[in-house]
Formats: C-alpha cells, structure tokens, sequence
C-alpha cells in the first residue's frame, strides 16, 4: 500500500478551511493529522468537522512533536515568514497563503530557507490554476498575441472591506491593504501569464477613505467598528517593465462605482485578450477584419486543481505553477508600489532599498482622526 503525505493545518479560519481542507481532504493519497491555531476552540472545531485527531495552538510544538510532510500556513501575513521558515527547516514541504511575506526582505528569507532545505514551497495564488487562466497562459505561450505592449489589472469593490478591527486592516499583521490582499492576486495573475518580466519603475497612489465607518463592509466580514484601520483601501498605479510593456492597475475593497468587477487585460501585436468577471474574450483580426472570438471551455472540466498540482509536485520533485521566487518577485513590486504611492513620486527598480516604506496615506482632511486602538483576539487572527 502506498505511503500517504502526512498533513498539518497552520491558522485554522474560514478560508483554511473552506479552501485549504476542503482541498485537501478530498486526496486519496493525503492523511490529514494534525490542526494549529491560536484559538484553540477553533481549532477543535475544525478537526473535529474533518476528524483530525490532534490539535495544538503552537505551530512550533507541532512541527516538533508531529511528523509531517506538508502544511497549508494559513495565518495573518505578518506570520507567513516565521512560521514558514520553521517548517521548511524542520524538513516539512509548505503551502504558503498569498502573499508571501509582509516585505521583500522577508520573503526573500523564505526562498533561502526553502533552497538550504532542498523542500517544496507554493504560494497560494489560485488564479493561477482556474481553467481561463490555463488558457491564456498557453494561448500567450503559443506566439498567438505577438509582442505585448498593454496590460491591465483590477479588482474593484463597491462595498467589500474585510471587516474593520480585523488583521486585513491592521497594518502590522497585514503589511498593508488592498494593494497586498487583492492586488497580488490580479497584478500576479497578469505579470505571471507574461513570464514575470523585470521591472523598470512604478507609479502609485493609495487612499484611505472608509475607515469611518463599517457600512461599506463586505458580506459576512462585520468587525470591529473600533478596531484598528491603518491600511489603504485603495490602490492605483502604473508598473513600466524593461521589456516596454506598460502594466496599469486599480484596487479597491470599496469605491463609488456602479458594481464590483475583477479584469486582466493583455493587448499584443497580433491580438488581444480579456478576462472580466470570469469571461473570457479574444480579439483578433482575420481577412481584413477585426474579430471577437469567445473560447467555450468545458466547466465540467476542471484542468488544474491546486492541491493535486502541489502534492504533485512533492512526489514527482517537480517545481510549482507559484514558487517563492515568483513571490520574492511580487513583494518587490509591492514594496516599490507603498514607497511610491507614500512618497508620491515614481520610483526606479534600481534605485530599491530594504527599509520599510513610510506608512502615509492620503485621507480627506475630514477624516484625519486618531486611530482605533482595540487589542484584537484570538479570532481576529482567523483567515
């Protein structure tokens, strides 16, 4: 009988769960054995959903008491890096939560740990792995746009603010705001799908507007009304690489606009193409004349599971869709973009530093008021 993967769940909260569990469970070559979080009756309540026998509120007396294979690390970000690091020197394989880290020095701590361990590490970047994006990357791969010039990016909400008084709008557990928590999924998705190309400069800008109020909260994130909210809750900016190509992009976890919209745009030499809200377009010109054409997948068809592709992985040795060394790549952006957006001035890749960038926001001066200091619980730290 084969042997099956030994797997531990650090930080125990709804998208663990739901994502993380939910995922993994399902493996018939994947043992589910132990469970970690600070708030031990959540814990206990999800190892008992999925019947996993031990349970700890220390991921350091787990990962010295269990044998493991691999974890999810599905904490605040602040803890990515500790946790992570820990697990890979302990010999254990890591599936990380985006982003990686808080900064680009400690995500690039996490890659070295991961090269001494000779382990596997993947970013939970599930854009990545849905079927339209399979289908760009190969269709980009192919040739089929030629050179790409133009890129967009953007995930917009009109009222989707993960609760205030929670770790999302803590800037010392979170690293920052939307730019960190939805920018890194679609401004990834769009520089992955073009091989992660070098930067040359970034232009950003971030405000803070909503932190008076918990009407503009997403559905079921209710917080904290005076919790801390130190974070932007919206992000907008201009990414130039050396390769020419332009990349814009614009997040908000809540703005006056007319609904919520995701998108990536990439526009080449030969042809166009548009992800919006899950549809998925190209356009191109045939005979003369300029054509839409609307690729009609098979939704029965499911080409890339993430959690079959990272176990994949660690039995076959092969690397991940999402490396540590494509989150060092977008923690750099991300610091550049809060220097940028703080300094309000552009700024050169080359030029970069490790120092942490200021934290100014630009606010209306009508909201410039003293921040909330509620210490948060045990079960603000659940993602």
């Amino acid at each position: 009988m084969e042997k099956k993967l030994r797997y531990g769940l650090i930080g125990a909260g709804s998208n663990a769960e739901k994502k993380h569990l939910a995922g993994y469970s399902a493996l018939p070559h994947l043992e589910l054995v132990a469970v970690c979080d600070v708030n031990r009756e959540q814990a206990e309540k999800v190892a008992a959903k999925y019947q996993i026998d031990q349970v700890y509120t220390s991921y350091t007396e787990m990962l010295d008491r269990v044998q493991l294979d691999l974890v999810s690390v599905c904490t605040p970000n602040l803890f990515h890096a500790d946790i992570s690091i820990y697990a890979l020197n302990h010999g254990v394989h890591v599936h990380c939560e985006k982003p990686l880290a808080v900064s680009f020095a400690e995500s690039q701590k996490i890659l070295d740990a991961k090269r001494k361990s000779g382990k596997k590490l993947m970013i939970g970047l599930n854009n990545r792995m849905t079927n339209e994006a399979v289908f760009i990357k190969q269709y980009i791969d192919t040739g089929s746009l030629g050179e790409i010039y133009q890129a967009k990016a953007g995930w917009r909400r009109r009222s989707g603010i993960p609760g205030r008084g929670t770790w999302f709008t803590n800037k010392q557990l979170s690293g920052g705001g939307v730019m960190i928590d939805l920018g890194v999924h679609y401004l990834d998705l769009v520089l992955y799908l073009m091989g992660n190309p070098e930067p040359s400069y970034i232009a950003g800008s971030m405000h803070r507007t909503y932190d008076h109020t918990n009407s503009r909260n997403r559905n079921g994130y209710k917080g904290n009304p005076n919790g801390i909210f130190d974070v932007e809750d919206s992000a907008a900016g201009y990414l130039q690489l050396k390769n020419g190509c332009a990349v814009s992009f614009d997040f908000s976890w809540a703005s006056n606009i007319e609904k919520d919209t995701a998108f990536i745009e990439l526009i080449g030499s030969n042809g166009g193409i548009s992800l919006v809200d899950g549809r998925l377009k190209v356009f191109s010109e045939q005979l003369g004349t300029c054509v839409d054409i609307v690729p009609q997948q098979n939704p029965n068809v499911k080409l890339l599971n993430e959690f079959e592709h990272f176990t994949s992985c660690i039995l076959s040795g092969k690397e991940p869709l999402a490396p540590p060394e494509h989150g060092v790549y977008m923690m750099n952006i991300i610091d550049q973009f809060y220097r940028s957006a703080s300094q309000n001035q552009p700024v050169l890749f080359s030029e970069r530093n490790d120092l942490q960038p200021p934290s100014t926001i630009s606010r209306s001066p009508t909201l410039m008021k003293p921040e909330g200091g509620a210490h948060l619980d045990a079960t603000a730290f659940l993602l």
